[in-house]
């Protein structure tokens, strides 16, 4: 048996990380593991039923029913249905509040419930709800889920059709019953995020006087409905990330752009947050089939089926990679995404000239960063990039006219952004310059300034006609 402790209290670092980082969907689901790990792990010597009830009795290796016979009544029902309240001794009467608000865990209500409350943004009506309801009381399905959920996040091995007890717990934060939260640096390393926002939450990160002063606040416009489908892929691609080598995937994915169902064959690469949805960064094959590389929607995925690498069907630039052990990393993205602005990495690079009215750029756009190719120039170096670089010759003298009417002592920038066309661009830099307007002017690519011109005129007719 494991010599491992877990003692530490449910605020909400801890069923943030055990509810799979949808605390406000899984909260219940996140405090029954939470029982489940003292059940598996608490301290030895309490007894089988009520209140004190930490560690069961369990052999090194187990399944779901021989943890169910220890733990709940030799009354509790075995069957698929959600038991009925039997014995008020069985662990399965418990309400939530019960489990949570005793004299063995130590937690204030009214102050647990202040924190959760303030970070979930449940209300407090849905919140005394959920309290009382019975938190054993599920199917057996339910109860099945959660230890391969536990096997998922490493706080058990799953081998020979038994659960085995770890002998060191994953990494997550370590909760005590003073508020004090004690975080592994291990899994917790904030290097994913911008170099000056990591300092900020390093520093802010603890409350100062019990009050927490630093938040960070991101829009995420994931359908409630599909929730939990991303989690299971960001879940599956992290086991499929663990084994060596990273065998390639089969993914059905809903395309947006398509308006179809498209099967493609990919070799995953990393996931990416970017302007308020997740992304799998993936080589192989894009829906339109017109590209190697492909940012999928995790929403959007309707099923992920790891291959082998032996497997006919992949396509010829995967296996030439994989043989010549050249698959791509994360950081050739990263490169990519440094050479030019915009996420779609892999559209062509082209060259980007903006005009801004000088009051708002010193006030919203000078000092601030872009992008590394985002840089302000002279009125004259705009003239000499037009004459550089725009190769038609009746565009090049349609962009020097307008030139000419415009003011040197206009701001102007140049940026490199990824763009081929009118129908493969990046949209969130489309999205970026619609903000500013009517403060810019796009100068160059001449596709992509005709088509503002006719999405202002458009705009034009509906507030005027």
């Amino acid at each position: 048996m494991s010599e491992l402790v877990f003692q530490d209290v449910p605020q909400v670092e801890l069923l943030q990380c055990l509810g799979r980082g949808y605390l406000k969907q899984n909260l219940l689901r996140a405090i029954r593991l939470w029982v489940w790990l003292r059940s598996l792990y608490g301290s030895e010597g309490a007894s089988l039923y009520g209140d004190n009830q930490d560690r069961i009795i369990l052999d090194d290796s187990f399944s779901y029913a021989d943890w169910r016979n220890a733990f709940f009544s030799p009354t509790h029902p075995k069957g698929e249905e959600i038991p009925l309240v039997h014995d008020s001794h069985c662990p399965c009467a418990k309400t939530t509040a019960q489990w949570l608000f005793n004299e063995k865990t130590g937690i204030v209500a009214s102050q647990w419930q202040k924190s959760i409350l303030a970070y979930t943004g449940i209300d407090a009506s849905t919140l005394d709800k959920l309290l009382q309801q019975r938190l054993f009381g599920v199917t057996r399905r339910s109860l099945q889920a959660d230890l391969e959920i536990l096997a998922q996040l490493g706080w058990l091995v799953y081998k020979y059709q038994k659960y085995y007890r770890v002998c060191e717990f994953p990494p997550h934060p370590i909760t005590a019953k003073d508020d004090v939260i004690i975080t592994k640096i291990a899994a917790y390393e904030l290097n994913f995020m911008h170099e000056d926002l990591v300092a900020i939450a390093e520093y802010h990160s603890q409350k100062i006087n019990g009050v927490q002063r630093f938040f960070l606040k991101l829009d995420y416009v994931i359908p409630r409905s599909t929730l939990d489908a991303v989690g299971d892929w960001e879940y599956e691609l992290r086991q499929l990330w663990a084994k060596t080598p990273v065998p390639p995937i089969e993914l059905t994915y809903g395309s947006a752009k398509l308006r179809d169902k498209v099967d493609c064959i990919v070799y995953p690469v990393c996931i990416y947050y970017v302007q308020r949805a997740v992304y799998l960064c993936a080589y192989g094959q894009s829906p339109g089939k017109q590209s190697d590389w492909y940012n999928f929607r995790l929403d959007h995925i309707q099923s992920m089926i790891p291959l082998d690498w032996t497997n006919p069907n992949l396509p010829v630039n995967l296996q030439q990679q994989f043989q010549q052990t050249s698959l791509p990393s994360p950081d050739d993205i990263a490169l990519k995404m440094s050479k030019a602005w915009g996420f779609d990495f892999y559209l062509p690079s082209q060259l980007m000239l903006l005009r801004f009215e000088k009051e708002f750029c010193d006030r919203y756009v000078k000092g601030t960063e872009r992008h590394e190719t985002f840089e302000e120039i002279s009125y004259q170096q705009v003239q000499r990039l037009i004459k550089r670089e725009i190769k038609q010759p009746q565009q090049q003298q349609a962009l020097l006219k307008i030139l000419s009417k415009r003011s040197p002592t206009d701001a102007y920038y140049q940026v490199f952004i990824r763009y081929q066309d009118n129908e493969h661009r990046d949209n969130n830099i489309v999205m970026r310059l619609r903000a500013w307007q009517p403060k810019v002017e796009v100068l160059t690519p001449w596709d992509l300034r005709q088509s503002f011109a006719a999405d202002i005129a458009t705009q034009f007719q509906l507030y005027h006609n």
